[in-house]
């Protein structure tokens, strides 16, 4: 390409010069091309480690005049033949012209001001796509392409230096990081290493320090494992590595990891070595960590956070920390773990406004809240710009009006800058439901005491730190939940801690609009909850009556009516019944929503994969802190059965339930690592128990009956023991456990869980649950396969991958015109999920089909997709491509009209048998019962073909076998087979002709025998005129492959008639080969023969009898062709189509020449 002229002082420093005029010379990079020695190897490792831009760019042309030490470069190439354009544009436009001048100057002036002028012009013809300039990421972003051969759509994110491992030697070269691929290039000396993943094969990706590999990240696949290490900053590289293997997963679960990369930015106003698209995925991880802190919703975008201080009046003290501010919500949470942690949301905000500055209180904002709350902080950096940034975000608030007085000049004496929102009054919505109103057990007097002192103390913490949404929430708030919630303010504790109270207020209205437009209506997910209604907690009054239960129903139904994605899953109706004894119907909806879409992320999905996850990081936490037990437990296989159902149902299905709400009660305002902490503890006071077992069984009965006398003290209601707990044998009781004694130990002994820990943890065993799902599918779909195809179960599993990888390809890169959410349907059976467009189908059958059909090959393709599509969606399934692939012989038809092969298959699999005698109610019984009986259809139920699916069959044999070993001998054998079966089906009319005499009067009479070219009389005389047509039909099948003759007019020609071409040859056709001297003519007039014989049919059984008559025919159709050998060649086609540089340089510049 053309570049803006650029001084250069040595021109032959590490180039070569290849041509050369008295103005100009084309250069070659040392180490690129032909030749080179030592110093090339050395030049071109250079590059690669100095991530020189001449890899991108081998050949360049400079300006030179006359006796000159000065250069110019003005043009650069990455390929032989972009540079040699440019040269030969040189010589033609301005040679003769450069001749014309006298001063080296002036040369130089006029050739770097045309060269300018071409750039400008080129700069207007192209779209402004980069507003400032992109530095080396736009050079990498060019080099990855030529490297790895990726396409336009593919995005590059951000690429490192490092050192690649390739055994125990490391290979200094780049990582690049694009939205789906994981690439790496390194040129050492002459040895090339280019290494290209998939995001979605990634099973493994941890950073690990060892003697070996120091500070190494290990990236694991299905078949190998790669170690890179030397980078600058490994942990914003893992982290980066961490966020697209996570798109990635999202991607194999379901189509919204496909929507969230085409959301990224395109390419574009890249700053020095960052692009948008790296910048995009930092802000996305920062407004993950923003809503998981406080409980926002997916919505929450986080605007920008600076660091402040809070004054703490329940502390009397400046408490330390960060301000975040987003779309609607001020946050603040201390540096110090809870400490204090604070939410605002802009709805509640009445007055901002700058307050007096001082040495004491420097730079303060003043925030009031209509429940008469103030806030005030201070020691903020930009306090102007943060509260126009309030101010603007307040506008945007709904149903608020906000009066602005701003002052520009700050005196110290007075406020300004007031923020004024009067209070508006929501309306409330009536619940639609009973709320805590069911009646409960009488209370013992101590139990009433209890709960009054639980209730005192809750006032008085309210009135210290605040009661409502923007209450203070500090450690002796954790205190108070862990000594358990007062029964009347347990709901509206839930809300507060979930979230969920945001959510609702926010969106009034929105439960009973759900609950109307899902009445009525049965799906899967109704039919679930209808099953499992009543077996939510029966042992509750509350539930033994239909207030309760339709309660229950209208909450399961809404959600799932919400949510289609996740629907209803087994466990949700526990979770639900338990948040409706302590809320209204509308706000147990809302906490159902912050537990299955924010605080259980992926739970209750139909792969419980959020569940999975977590089971998966229990086991590590058990290896961790009780390492002994834990291989004990493994051997039994214990905690994968016991760990899914505490985990699914808060352990609500395995403790009493007075217990169990007390650890609702920690989970909503601690989150997942309660759970955590109390099952290690419920191993650990287990521990000796548990190592004496010698079965799984025994582990379950001591785990089962530790769970169900877990008690609540506090409370006189006797708690209902289990099955598992009745169900065990023995005279002595076992003790009994106090919930609060257990989470008490469970915060001395595993207190020390971190949130972002289990988050590391969890993003670990994700890539392990899920890809071990899509393995598990993959050996569902090869043994529901394996009865169905020909192939082997090794086969089958490459053939998967390779259907899946076009799939993938096709969703990520946009390939073919459907969207992802056409292609994978995760709620389909595993053998429909994936499916592929036409386009790509065509390249797997030209790859992997058994037959060699040479040009051909893309109109069987498109004919057998035709056939394979039977719902006309466009799209091909993993089961309908494996079964085009398994037979060997498919019926495909004349490519003009897909209704004309449709119509063939329906020849083999239609019943046609006409019956005119009425039937009794005897035969309709009879049909009953064979209908329930299995059905075994053989050859000899299949109907008859007739003459004009017969000729199209022909004709397609004849393509199938084109470019074959042995095709003059495949064209022989089929002419014999054709010319037999005209023959059977003139003796087969003769006997089915004697009832329909009429229909013979209306057969068309056979042209004159002056009419018909010599030719045709060599094609039989037994045939009645039929094989003449066949004869003509057959040399059609040939034309395909052969230019049209001049004034033929083919493409008009009618689909269901026979060509007007024939064949001539120098023998029979029944008996002779058809050579390479077949002359083909051209006849004129009206088409002869154009009426087939509806009268001639033929059986299967003849059909496959007179193939059976001729060895080639029975060779070709059961040789086994290689599979193997195609799908390892697959494989390698599809990484050279990704990486055309894969090849050295040097041969590329051999072929060149």
């Amino acid at each position: 390409m053309w570049i803006t002229p650029e001084e250069v002082l040595i021109a032959n420093a590490l180039w070569v010069s290849e041509r050369a005029n008295p103005f100009f010379i084309l250069q070659r990079r040392k180490g690129h091309g032909k030749g080179g020695g030592i110093t090339g190897l050395l030049v071109g490792t250079m590059d690669v480690v100095l991530d020189s831009s001449a890899r991108a760019a081998p050949y360049r042309i400079l300006l030179q005049t006359g006796d000159s030490q000065v250069y110019w470069s003005i043009a650069c190439g990455g390929s032989r033949m972009e540079i040699t354009t440019h040269w030969e544009w040189l010589e033609a436009n301005l040679l003769q012209t450069l001749s014309i001048f006298e001063n080296d100057e002036d040369i130089s002036t006029f050739v770097k001001g045309k060269i300018s002028g071409i750039i400008a012009e080129e700069n207007k013809s192209k779209q402004a796509q980069e507003e400032e300039d992109s530095g080396k990421f736009r050079e990498a972003e060019l080099k990855m392409r030529k490297l790895f051969g990726m396409p336009e759509e593919e995005k590059l994110v951000n690429y490192y230096s490092c050192s690649f491992w390739k055994g125990r030697v490391p290979r200094q070269g780049w990582l690049y990081l694009t939205v789906n691929h994981i690439c790496f290039y390194s040129f050492l000396l002459g040895k090339e290493v280019t290494l290209i993943s998939q995001w979605t094969d990634v099973t493994r990706l941890e950073k690990n320090a060892t003697l070996l590999f120091p500070e190494s990240v290990r990236v694991c696949t299905r078949d190998t494992e790669h170690f890179f290490s030397m980078f600058l900053n490994i942990n914003d590289t893992f982290k980066l590595m961490e966020q697209l293997a996570t798109i990635a997963m999202r991607q194999i679960l379901d189509n919204e990891g496909f929507a969230a990369d085409l959301s990224l930015p395109k390419p574009r106003k890249t700053l020095k070595n960052v692009s948008a698209l790296k910048r995009d995925l930092d802000a996305r991880a920062k407004n993950e960590r923003y809503r998981t802190l406080f409980r926002l919703t997916q919505e929450e975008r986080l605007d920008g956070h600076t660091d402040c201080t809070l004054w703490a009046p329940f502390a009397k003290m400046h408490v330390t920390g960060q301000l975040f501010i987003s779309n609607n919500y001020i946050c603040f949470a201390s540096r110090e773990e809870d400490l204090c942690n604070l939410i605002i949301p802009l709805r509640e905000v009445s007055v901002v406004e700058k307050a007096d500055s001082s040495s004491v209180l420097p730079c303060p904002v003043s925030i009031s809240t209509k429940n008469k709350m103030n806030f005030l902080f201070a020691n903020l950096k930009d306090r102007d710009f943060l509260v126009q940034r309030i101010s603007d975000f307040l506008q945007r608030t709904p149903d608020r009006i906000v009066m602005l007085s701003l002052n520009p000049m700050i005196k110290k004496e007075t406020k300004t800058d007031w923020f004024v929102c009067p209070i508006t009054n929501l309306s409330d919505v009536g619940s639609l439901c009973f709320g805590n109103t069911l009646p409960s057990p009488s209370l013992s007097l101590f139990f009433q005491a209890k709960e009054k002192m639980k209730e005192e103390s809750w006032k008085i913490h309210f009135f210290e730190f605040g009661r409502g949404v923007c209450m203070y929430r500090t450690s002796k708030t954790r205190e108070l939940v862990l000594n358990g919630l007062p029964e009347c303010l347990r709901g509206e504790l839930w809300l507060l801690f979930s979230g969920a109270q945001n959510e609702m207020a926010t969106q009034p209205g929105y439960y009973g609009d759900l609950v109307e437009q899902a009445m009525g209506r049965c799906s899967l997910a109704t039919e679930e909850i209808e099953r499992d209604l009543h077996r939510s907690m029966p042992e509750h009054r509350a539930f033994q009556n239909e207030m309760g239960i339709a309660a229950l129903r209208r909450v399961l139904t809404a959600y799932a009516h919400r949510n289609p994605g996740i629907g209803y899953c087994q466990a949700m109706n526990i979770v639900a019944s338990v948040l409706l004894l302590y809320c209204t119907e509308e706000e147990a909806f809302w906490l159902l929503v912050a537990l299955c879409e924010r605080m259980l992320p992926d739970y209750y999905n139909t792969r419980v994969v959020g569940a999975l996850v977590d089971q998966g990081v229990f086991e590590e936490l058990t290896r961790a802190c009780l390492p002994l037990l834990y291989e004990h437990m493994q051997e039994l296989g214990v905690i994968s059965s016991i760990s899914l159902s505490w985990f699914l149902t808060l352990f609500l299905s395995v403790m009493p339930f007075d217990s169990a709400v007390l650890l609702v009660d920690c989970f909503f305002f601690e989150g997942i690592k309660v759970i955590f902490q109390v099952a290690l503890a419920v191993l650990h006071d287990n521990m000796d128990a548990l190592l004496a077992c010698n079965d799984e069984g025994e582990a379950m009965t001591i785990l089962g009956r530790y769970l169900d006398n877990v008690v609540n003290k506090q409370t006189v209601s006797s708690p209902i023991p289990h099955l598992h707990a009745l169900l065990t044998s023995g005279d002595e009781p076992p003790p009994e456990i106090d919930v609060f004694d257990l989470i008490k130990s469970s915060y001395e002994k595993f207190g020390s869980l971190r949130s972002d820990v289990i988050e590391q943890m969890r993003f670990k065993q994700r890539l392990k649950v899920i890809q071990s799902l899509e393995d598990t599918a993959k050996r569902s779909v090869v043994r529901a396969m394996m009865t169905e195809s020909a192939f082997s179960i090794d086969e089958l599993e490459e053939l998967y991958c390779l259907f899946k990888a076009k799939h993938v390809m096709s969703c990520y890169w946009g390939l073919g015109g459907s969207a992802a959410a056409d292609r994978h349907d995760p709620s389909l059976p595993y053998l429909e999920q994936y499916r592929i467009d036409l386009g790509q189908f065509c390249q797997l059958f030209g790859a992997l089909a058994p037959w060699r059909c040479g040009v051909h090959t893309p109109i069987l393709a498109a004919r057998l997709f035709r056939l394979l599509d039977r719902n006309k969606d466009g799209l091909v399934n993993f089961k309908e491509f494996v079964t085009g692939l398994s037979d060997r012989v498919t019926v495909v038809l004349c490519p003009e009209e897909a209704e004309s092969a449709l119509e063939a298959t329906q020849f083999f699999t239609d019943d046609r048998s006409s019956e005119d005698k009425v039937k009794d109610y005897k035969y309709y019984l009879r049909m009953w019962a064979k209908e329930k009986e299995p059905e075994k259809e053989t050859i000899k139920d299949l109907p008859r073909m007739s003459q004009e699916h017969f000729i199209e069959l022909c004709k397609t044999l004849y393509n199938m076998f084109s470019e074959e070993g042995r095709e003059q001998e495949l064209y022989h054998s089929i002419a014999t087979v054709a010319s037999l079966l005209l023959r059977i089906g003139e003796v087969a009319k003769k006997f089915t002709n004697h009832t329909t005499k009429n229909a013979k009067t209306l057969a068309p009479s056979p042209p004159p025998a002056a009419a018909r070219p010599e030719g045709e009389e060599s094609c039989g005389e037994g045939s009645s005129g039929q094989s003449q047509d066949v004869c003509k039909a057959l040399a059609d099948a040939q034309l395909d492959s052969l230019p049209p003759l001049q004034g033929s007019d083919e493409d008009g020609r009618d689909d269901t008639s026979v060509s007007s071409y024939s064949m001539v040859s120098t023998g029979s056709l029944q008996c002779d080969d058809i050579t390479d001297d077949t002359v083909l003519i051209g006849c004129g007039g009206q088409r002869r023969g154009s009426v087939v014989d509806s009268d001639w049919s033929i059986t299967f059984e003849q059909m496959l009898a007179s193939v059976l008559t001729e060895p080639p025919l029975v060779d070709y159709f059961e040789k086994k062709g290689d599979i193997q050998t195609k799908m390892a060649a697959c494989k390698a086609q599809r990484n050279v189509e990704r990486q055309t540089s894969s090849s050295s340089d040097h041969e590329l510049a051999q072929n060149s020449v």
